[in-house]
């Protein structure tokens, strides 16, 4: 055989794959890459606080083999019709984004949606609570995740005076059944709180102030949440006494250590849908028709965006 073969793949071929590979790798880093102007001092104190790191490549190939996973689950919900909803709450900053990121990463965007929300207009102020989160539900073949879900009554709302304690309480007498509703129409729902210590939050709101990419991520509202952390402690505690339901029970993610929680949830949501392999027709490239005749046209060079890298 050849030197520059191997096992009768082209050498060429082979450095590309792995080209791609590296690409691959490099993907998950940037949305790793988040401290750009965090000061040394803040860096250390964060790494006393996580004296045990999981290994980058760890890490990584861990997260790469779930994502493959995540496909073969999509490829079934679609062969079968199945629809699926995700709930992520938790306090801010512990690392609800993350792991939808993750989740959502390598999936075809027209089967797997985000619903993030923002605050509801005076219009469906007057609606039915839940009417603005019902549209959201997914039809056949779709994922839908919500990065806060209709809980922001009995969290923020509640919390930050934006609903009357008999709004709140009606809340609760309703969710329950709401929910109960969904499941009985074919939708399997799925609920995850993420976890953090104060300590935890404190710092990474911290790090987000002094991460000229990441102060987007600070509002007011967020500001105020740790000043009413003790409230968002018994309004999470409340919650998850009175809505946890066997059609529909709370999971804890615990999210201190941001790696961990997103391999723990992305593992225990696999673990939850009874996907299995779709078999499918082995897809072969077809060759390119060419016509002798043809001759491509110029294009002028102002239409290409310059080469600055």
């Amino acid at each position: 055989m050849a030197n520059n073969k191997m096992h009768g793949i082209d050498k060429a071929v082979l450095d590309w794959l792995d080209e791609e590979l590296q690409d691959t790798f490099d993907e998950d880093y940037e949305l790793e890459l988040s401290e750009s102007e965090l000061s040394l001092e803040l860096k250390k104190i964060y790494n006393k606080q996580h004296l045990s790191p999981l290994d980058r490549k760890v890490y990584f190939k861990s997260l790469l083999a779930l994502q493959a996973e995540l496909i073969k689950m999509m490829t079934w919900a679609e062969h079968t019709g199945e629809k699926i909803v995700v709930i992520f709450e938790g306090r801010d900053s512990a690392g609800k984004g993350g792991v939808i990121k993750r989740i959502t990463q390598r999936l075809n965007p027209r089967t797997c949606r985000v619903v993030a929300l923002n605050k509801p207009t005076r219009n469906e102020k007057s609606q039915w609570y839940f009417q603005r989160y019902v549209q959201h539900l997914p039809s056949a073949g779709e994922l839908v995740l919500f990065d806060r879900s209709w809980y922001n009554r009995s969290g923020v709302e509640q919390v930050m005076g934006f609903a009357t304690p008999e709004q709140v309480e009606e809340f609760f007498q309703d969710v329950t059944e709401f929910e109960r509703m969904i499941v009985r129409s074919g939708v399997r729902l799925i609920k995850y709180w993420f976890s953090i210590t104060d300590e935890e939050q404190h710092l990474r709101f911290l790090m987000r102030i002094h991460d000229p990419l990441k102060q987007w991520k600070l509002s007011p509202m967020d500001l105020q949440a740790r000043v009413r952390w003790e409230a968002y402690t018994k309004a999470k505690e409340d919650t998850l006494k009175r809505t946890n339901t066997p059609e529909a029970p709370w999971y804890i993610v615990e999210g201190n250590d941001k790696k961990r929680a997103r391999l723990n949830c992305i593992r225990h949501l696999l673990d939850q849908i009874p996907y299995k392999e779709v078999p499918y027709e082995p897809i072969t490239l077809p060759d390119r028709v060419r016509n002798p005749e043809y001759e491509r046209a110029v294009l002028p060079p102002e239409l290409y965006v310059p080469k600055k890298y």
